[in-house]
């Protein structure tokens, strides 16, 4: 079997051989770098040109505990596809800079500050590189989980710079399991006062802990040994890279957020795609449901469909799926795309 399905995008059987080879040579093209983002807050990001000037531009915003050393077969996959790819690592993840003592500890101050990152991020470093003989082609941008609730807050704040988005099982909700979301959500404030009350610093959420690598069989994120198995190898080799669960705080913030998106549809007019992982155990997919449904009655040209496109029995990290599972959520990306490409 060749190391490409015919759409261009990697096989899980030939990964480990190629990691080494082309991946490896891709990722020496790179350019490596930071910004300062909400309160000079060093946010690291990467980017991939192609040598000629006339290419797509696709920012990739990803989902919470990730940072671009986990997405290289995804920039290769894309980069393949034609695009200029620019990827980062949103604040207190990845390589970029966090703000609590133990940096194991998922937080942030304020979710806007996310949102805040990504418009810096689009408007200093990618738009420059979308600027082709004077006329601006704006660039794609996909996310997945964290990474989804972000751009959908961005395309609000910001609704007329990006030509199309795809989200991949973003956080519009959360698995709360057998409890009702109200009651999940009271428990989240009630913990927050507590927290207020008894101490100045931020609470890992019940059950949370400090990073530990999951095992294949315990996992909830992919069906793909090979693909997790790289991810938790990556983790091991660069524990900077390492973040566990979330406080009380990022809880907090992250209801907020969700409130305002889901308060605010009617400012999204970027075509938008939403793709859902059919099994996922870890965000709601019943949020993700009613956000196209509101979407497609307050702005039908932003979600034409009225619903996301339920990739079936799938895991919540589509980009790090099984081939059965992946090849089709990155297909109806491209496809996407492709319908959204300017004349």
């Amino acid at each position: 079997m060749s190391k490409a399905n015919n759409a261009g995008f990697t096989c899980e059987n030939k990964l480990p051989e190629y990691y080494s080879s082309d991946i490896a040579d891709f990722w020496q093209q790179g350019a490596f770098a930071s910004f300062s983002g909400v309160d000079q807050l060093s946010i690291e990001y990467a980017v991939f040109l192609h040598k000629t000037l006339a290419r797509k531009c696709l920012v990739i915003s990803p989902g919470r505990c990730e940072g671009y050393l986990k997405y290289k077969e995804l920039c290769f996959d894309w980069f393949n596809q034609g695009f200029n790819i620019f990827i980062i690592d949103h604040r207190g993840q990845g390589l970029s800079e966090r703000v609590l003592d133990n940096r194991d500890k998922g937080y942030v101050e304020n979710f806007q500050y996310y949102i805040d990152d990504l418009a810096t991020f689009i408007e200093t470093i990618v738009y420059p590189h979308c600027d082709v003989g004077g006329t601006i082609n704006k660039p794609y941008i996909l996310a997945h989980s964290m990474g989804g609730a972000i751009v959908a807050r961005y395309l609000q704040d910001y609704p007329k710079t990006i030509q199309a988005a795809v989200l991949s099982s973003p956080m519009f909700g959360f698995n709360s399991g057998a409890m009702p979301k109200v009651a999940a959500e009271t428990v989240v404030k009630l913990a927050a006062k507590l927290n207020h009350c008894l101490s100045d610093s931020p609470w890992y959420f019940f059950g949370q802990k400090n990073y530990c690598e999951v095992a294949f069989t315990h996992n909830r994120l992919t069906h793909s040994p090979l693909r997790l198995g790289l991810f938790n190898e990556l983790y091991s080799q660069t524990p900077a890279l390492q973040l566990g669960g979330v406080t009380i705080q990022w809880l907090t913030e992250s209801l907020r957020a969700l409130e305002t998106l889901f308060s605010k549809l009617d400012q999204i007019i970027t075509p938008t795609l939403v793709i859902q992982a059919g099994s996922d155990k870890v965000v709601c997919n019943q949020a993700q449901t009613a956000f196209c449904q509101q979407l497609q009655q307050v702005q039908p040209l932003a979600c034409a469909s009225g619903s996301p496109l339920v990739i079936t029995g799938a895991y919540h990290e589509l980009f790090f799926e099984r081939d059965i599972y992946r090849q089709p959520a990155l297909t109806a990306a491209a496809k996407w795309f492709e319908q959204h490409t300017p004349a």
